[in-house]
């Protein structure tokens, strides 16, 4: 199933994945393709503002990630399935694009482009690692928890639980969040999906050095920190580059984690700029 868009005018479509997996996406835009790859407890909405900004230069594809949104699932995840959507979605616009990621879904996008899934340009926003002893990450026992909370029905304590141990949100803001209805509603909706960004991650949270071997890849690659975020995101994004074989850090003044989101207009010219560059 497709179709085409014109202009920044979103059109709804989908693809097959590997494993029979329906992956819906909007496709806006023209130009070459680039695709937007959402957070944990995210889906193709929290990345439409960026996607439509995009759009003015390049063929975007904004998609729910799989058991999201419009797009199916599987009895059984595995973070390799989700690479095979990536793969396929890049597969459908002709075989290779630059690909976009924030927070888990950068590592995710890393992950599609070190397994050789068509990624020419990467550009990734804040991947979470921790990469020294004592940084930033969740608390020991914390996939367990998660999974406990989940298999007791407890959809809306799983997110508390996500937002406070592994994103470091205080509880009252937590709190004030959970008195929007309608917002709140959606994320426990996706609750079920925080296994998933807790596989992509694997073992990148334990505050050790990343194994540049594991993350080879020759994409060209742009790591972006905002310069509101915690320390522990720049030491994270600064290693990475250093990694990588093609890469560079770049601090966005006045942006932080959720900058996606509320801030696309400030995060669309870099990465237009990137993508578009030679």
């Amino acid at each position: 199933m497709s179709s085409n868009s014109k202009n920044g005018t979103a059109a709804d479509s989908a693809v097959v994945s590997a494993d029979g997996t329906r992956i819906a996406f909007e496709r806006l835009g023209e130009g070459s393709p680039v695709v937007l790859v959402s957070s944990a407890l995210a889906d193709r909405g929290d990345t439409r503002g960026l996607a439509r900004l995009l759009a003015q230069r390049f063929t975007v594809v904004d998609y729910d990630r799989r058991g999201r949104g419009a797009s199916g699932d599987a009895k059984a995840y595995s973070v390799e399935r989700e690479i095979e959507d990536i793969a396929a979605l890049i597969a459908h616009v002709g075989g290779s694009a630059s690909v976009f990621g924030s927070s888990s879904g950068a590592v995710l996008a890393l992950r599609a482009a070190v397994a050789g899934a068509g990624v020419d340009r990467l550009a990734l926003y804040e991947p979470p690692f921790s990469v020294e002893p004592g940084g930033f990450g969740p608390p020991p026992g914390f996939p367990s928890r998660i999974d406990a909370l989940l298999s007791e029905g407890r959809r809306s304590d799983a997110v508390r639980e996500f937002m406070t141990g592994a994103q470091g949100m205080p509880g009252f803001m937590v709190g004030l969040m959970r008195l929007m209805p309608k917002q709140w509603a959606n994320l426990t909706a996706m609750a079920h999906t925080l296994p998933y960004d807790i596989a992509v991650m694997g073992d990148t949270q334990r505050g050790e050095p990343l194994d540049a071997d594991a993350w080879s890849t020759d994409a060209r690659t742009l790591v972006l920190t905002g310069g509101r975020s915690p320390a522990g995101f720049h030491r994270a994004a600064e290693e990475l580059a250093g990694v990588l074989d093609a890469a560079e850090h770049r601090v966005l003044p006045g942006l932080d984690h959720g900058s996606v989101m509320t801030a696309p207009k400030r995060l669309a010219p870099v990465l237009a700029e990137f993508f578009g560059g030679r």
